[in-house]
């Protein structure tokens, strides 16, 4: 259940159940029992800057109290003030508008400040639309809702676009055709030289658009290509025509042929380890478009703009829909580097005859700590994100982990590097009491016995506390059934079983933490 402060009438706004609201600004009750909370509170509708300034000041102190009641294991998503409807009379009075930004500021110094605080700028919203579009006075006068109700369709979805970016449920992979999607003009037909990358019309708008995917990928998103094309072709393109913005060094994997772009893209995302879940992909065709919503339902595919003018609003609804964060770890700035050094490993393994061969080659290291505040939002993150190697699938916010740490519970993270790269934080081990109650690793990371060596590393620090025994479960999901049987093949026993969800104990007393020389573990 969500509780919702306003100021004004808000409820259209908000999905019919899972949502209560606090009175026109009321702070009095405060609903304990919420699992989170929204600020939103509006500019005041009124031709006195003055008293309206005093007003917005006003609210500052009131959510400073509704803070303090809150607590810090609840999320609580603040929308900051977008600018007055009403116009000043007198040009040169900017109270208000002072005002307002004293109450922004305040909002972004409060979520800097508080971790489970979440600061939305509101303004994204209403720059899309006139003043005519932002209110009608005839609602505004029936039920002082000062937010158009016609406008509840977009509210809705711009603001679980921002719950998305905040909860880190962002699809992974972006997947680009080529001609005619990121520049203009067939390449076969049209030559290097001749297809339409910077410069006038349309190629501006091209250039444009891939500077935005460069930049998207900058945030943790990876690129891929799934193109009818000649590679020869491309690589040529990539390397001589000076107006290409992104290159072949941008993309962690090409499927750059003839094949059907639905077996292509099957085989990007198991070379990416990704659920085609967690792939958008994006072609000007629409019959290639047709094939993968009818072969690959589960893969994300926008209709593309006709016209290139229109790709700067195209680029927005994909981050909005696909791509928003709230923020960024380390470890989303590395991804493109992260599963680029994932293909060298598997072009280094095709050359091993000896599995075990091949791992001593990789100088494996594996740094193992308990959380701490600079890892906290990266295991929240893995939380939200992790689904295949992933025993439990239970989701965490920052705030939960900080309750569970008060509460007595231990965190381990694994970080994971080796002689192609560092892949940063990539796993996770949760234990209350006695029981595991997460065990996840990222789909980056496995295949090379990592895992197990990461939970008997664990295991022995519990034993060595002093811990006798130690309870997990497998809990099954439609994703993680390629850990059905692990802690199986650990030596767990099974206690319990149903339906797919299976208790397990291990006697730490006679468990042997026995692990391979060739990973080199620090703590």
């Amino acid at each position: 259940m969500t509780q919702v402060f306003r100021n004004n009438t808000v409820e259209p706004f908000f999905p019919a159940k899972g949502y209560t609201f606090a009175g026109y600004d009321d702070v009095s009750d405060i609903d304990t029992d919420a699992d989170d909370y929204i600020w939103w509170y509006q500019a005041p509708i009124s031709t006195n800057p003055t008293q309206a300034a005093e007003e917005v000041d006003g609210y500052i102190e009131k959510l400073r109290y509704v803070l303090g009641q809150i607590p810090v294991s609840k999320r609580v998503i603040m929308l900051t003030i977008s600018h007055p409807i009403v116009p000043s009379i007198v040009e040169a009075d900017r109270s208000l508008t002072e005002a307002i930004n004293r109450y922004n500021t305040a909002v972004y110094d409060l979520a800097k400040a508080n971790s489970n605080v979440k600061a939305i700028d509101y303004s994204e919203f209403t720059a899309w639309y006139s003043e005519d579009d932002m209110i009608d006075w005839k609602f505004w006068f029936l039920s002082q809702m000062s937010l158009n109700p016609k406008l509840a369709k977009p509210f809705k979805r711009w603001l679980e676009g921002k719950i998305r970016g905040i909860e880190m449920m962002r699809k992974k992979c972006l997947v680009l055709d080529l001609d005619n999607t990121l520049w203009g003009g067939v390449l076969g037909e049209d030559s290097v030289a001749g297809i339409k990358i910077g410069g006038d019309y349309p190629g501006k708008a091209f250039a444009w658009w891939q500077k935005s995917i460069k930049e998207l990928a900058t945030t943790g998103v990876i690129l891929a290509v799934c193109s009818k094309n000649n590679l020869a072709d491309v690589r040529e393109a990539w390397e001589k025509n000076p107006f290409m913005v992104l290159r072949e060094k941008d993309f962690s994997c090409l499927r750059i042929n003839w094949q059907d772009k639905a077996t292509n893209i099957r085989e990007i995302a198991a070379e990416l380890n990704i659920g085609l879940d967690s792939l958008v992909f994006i072609d000007d065709n629409p019959t290639e478009r047709e094939l993968i919503k009818q072969m690959l339902p589960m893969v994300a595919v926008p209709d593309f703009p006709e016209q290139p003018y229109q790709l700067p609003k195209f680029f927005d609804s994909l981050v909005e829909e696909y791509f928003q964060a709230y923020s960024l770890t380390k470890e989303d700035l590395a991804k493109t580097e992260q599963y680029k050094a994932n293909s060298e490993r598997a072009k280094a393994q095709a050359s091993f005859t000896n599995f075990e061969d091949f791992l001593r080659s990789l100088d494996i290291r594996l740094t193992i700590k308990e959380v701490d505040e600079f890892t906290l939002p990266r295991v929240a993150q893995m939380t939200q994100k992790t689904n295949q190697f992933n025993l439990t699938t239970r989701r965490y916010t920052e705030g939960d982990l900080r309750r569970f740490l008060a509460e007595g519970w231990r965190v381990w993270t694994l970080s994971v590097a080796d002689r192609f790269g560092d892949n940063g934080i990539t796993g996770c081990l949760m234990l209350h009491g006695d029981e595991i109650d997460t065990l996840l690793l990222s789909c980056r990371v496995l295949g090379k016995g990592i895992e197990t060596a990461f939970v008997k590393a664990v295991l022995g620090k519990i034993k060595g506390d002093g811990i006798e025994r130690v309870n997990a479960s497998y809990l099954p999901t439609a994703k993680n059934g390629q850990v059905a049987d692990f802690y199986d093949r650990l030596g767990f026993t099974t206690v319990e079983e149903s339906d797919g969800t299976k208790r397990y104990t291990l006697d730490l007393k006679s468990f042997n933490p026995d692990i391979q020389e060739y990973y080199h573990i620090t703590e």
